[in-house]
């Protein structure tokens, strides 16, 4: 059996639930969007700044070579759409995390890497300039003609950014008269790229990957078809508890992977070896298994796990239950009894979210259990026409490294975004937008 903190409980109402998160999604239908702002205004030779998520993965070796597309084929649609309206697209993204200040130097954290992918996606060659704002930006978006694609450098080489800094955000509403809204990744921040540039556009609308984004899951959870449940993986707790608790409200059953399973272990007062653990949050995370009790939620952790006596994908490896971790081993992946009773329970499910890695998934010795719920989510959706929606970047680049990105109902480009909207909060990067 798998560890199950739970007790057998008829199906309790939702409508809490549903009417938190009704908040949250109901003001996407009530904004622009891209086609009423072509229908509202001739876009023949504007100017429209796009906001974008770029924030593609780059291959170790060279930290040049884009190893997901998803991302960037995501942009597609939006884009070509203003380019047939006339419109000069003019794209904006953050890419990765650079501290700023560091814009005049080295090649780290620029946007360079994802020129030549979008010119062979969009078709059309793709300008790139150095900086996001000043008078050399302010020039090169000036000088552009119709149907033209223009990529500003990275929006966080500026510390500012994310502190929704007013001066940035008057340097890119400089750039162009409207603004459309595509990064669902980043909704839900609250940075100058996001929220604060739409002060200084005549008008700003959501983009069709946004639109959908917020459509699809608001179809799918603020009405599932049930039994729902959730699939949280990743490595710390800390990062994830908010949502925990949310899901508690509103999902049957969730399924615990990742490196935060061992906080939960150490909580039930299992030896866990070296496996991550955060130490400030044990309590929580035991606070958080008694809740999970109350409610009559089926909080679903591993049984048994696969160790490493390293941090490495050629260390030596061994199985064990979980509660027989100890010495030096360290747990990086779930192990097959635990996939077994996961692919069970996800045979019950009629609409499941899945964010989050069940393992170390960069290493391909302990990917397996990441890979095979990612297969289950498949199975499910083929065999049972159930709604599966898979966020977060490892969790989408799992499905799509199996082969599987056709095969589920929804892959979203938005992990934190897509879990804020399960937590019932507003996006900032929405609620800026041009009411309809």
């Amino acid at each position: 059996m798998l560890s199950t903190l739970s007790r057998n409980f008829a199906r309790r109402s939702v409508s809490v639930a549903r009417s938190r998160f009704f908040h949250a999604t109901q003001f996407a239908q009530e904004k622009l969007s891209v086609e009423g702002l072509a229908e509202k205004v001739d876009l023949n030779g504007q100017n429209v700044l796009m906001r974008v998520d770029l924030n593609v993965p780059l291959d170790k070796a060279d930290d040049v070579t884009v190893t997901d597309d998803t991302r960037l084929r995501a942009v597609v649609p939006t884009t070509k759409f203003l380019l047939e309206k006339g419109a000069n697209v003019i794209l904006c993204s953050h890419f990765g995390r650079p501290k700023g200040e560091i814009i005049e130097t080295g090649k780290n954290g620029r946007l360079n890497p994802v020129v030549k992918p979008l010119e062979g996606l969009l078709g059309v060659p793709v300008k790139k300039v150095n900086d996001c704002m000043g008078p050399d930006v302010e020039a090169a978006a000036s000088s552009l003609d119709k149907g033209e694609v223009l990529l500003l450098e990275n929006t966080r080489f500026y510390k500012g950014e994310t502190k929704n800094d007013p001066e940035l955000s008057a340097g890119l509403g400089k750039l162009a008269d409207y603004f459309v809204m595509d990064a669902f990744g980043t909704a839900h921040r609250a940075h100058s790229s996001t929220a604060g540039v739409a002060e200084h556009m005549k008008m700003s609308a959501a983009g069709f990957l946004l639109g959908k984004e917020l459509k699809y899951l608001k179809g799918a959870v603020d009405d599932p078809t049930p039994p729902m449940m959730a699939i949280i993986g990743g490595a710390k707790v800390s990062t994830k508890l908010p949502v925990i608790e949310s899901l508690l409200e509103k999902c049957d059953t969730i399924l615990l992977g990742g490196g935060m399973i061992f906080t939960f272990y150490k909580a039930m007062g299992y030896g866990i070896g070296k496996s991550l653990v955060e130490e400030d949050m044990v309590g929580l995370a035991g606070d958080l298994m008694k809740k999970a009790e109350e409610k009559g939620v089926k909080l679903m952790l591993p049984t048994d796990v696969v160790l490493a006596d390293a941090f490495d994908n050629d260390a030596n490896t061994a199985l064990a239950k979980v509660t027989d971790i100890d010495g030096d081993w360290m747990g990086l992946d779930i192990g097959p009894e635990s996939l077994d009773a996961f692919t069970a329970a996800i045979a019950e499910a009629n609409t499941i979210v899945f964010n989050g890695p069940m393992g170390v998934f960069e290493m391909p010795n302990f990917a397996v259990g990441t890979l095979e719920v990612s297969k289950a989510l498949a199975k499910a959706t083929e065999e049972r026409g159930a709604t599966t929606i898979v966020g977060g970047g490892d969790s989408v680049a799992a499905v799509n490294q199996a082969g599987l990105g056709d095969k589920v109902s929804h892959i979203s480009t938005g992990g934190g975004a897509s879990l804020e909207l399960l937590e019932g909060k507003e996006l900032p990067g929405v609620a800026a937008l041009t009411e309809v």
